[in-house]
């Protein structure tokens, strides 16, 4: 299996992660939202959102269109911090990322 392909599967497990404990969204946030200059845009999306609304469908795009990926990928760190340590979903999504964050970085997970 290729980097990219284990790229996707891994975006596939994180959604399907994220519907299964009902975490995904039906409906997309207003435009402005995603007009933020912000890392993650952390004004105006939560954590969650950001993975659904912007991550996923991005890195599909890069995907589906064989364009480079990002060199260095690290989001992991920034959920870390930005999930409650009471968030009932904290560790699971972060071994997700983590996941993630390695297949970016050239490892096998």
């Amino acid at each position: 299996m290729t980097q990219h392909q284990r790229i996707r599967q891994q975006l596939q497990q994180l959604e399907a992660l994220l519907r299964e404990h009902n975490l995904w969204q039906s409906c997309e946030p207003d435009a402005s939202a995603f007009a933020s200059t912000q890392p993650f845009c952390m004004d105006t999306l939560e954590p969650f959102e950001w993975l659904q609304w912007v991550l996923i469908p991005r890195l599909h795009a890069l995907l589906d269109s064989q364009q480079p990926l990002p060199d260095t990928f690290a989001i992991t760190p920034y959920y870390e911090m930005a999930l409650d340590a009471a968030h009932p979903h904290r560790a699971i999504v972060l071994v997700h990322l983590q996941q993630l964050d390695a297949l970016f970085a050239g490892e096998n997970t």
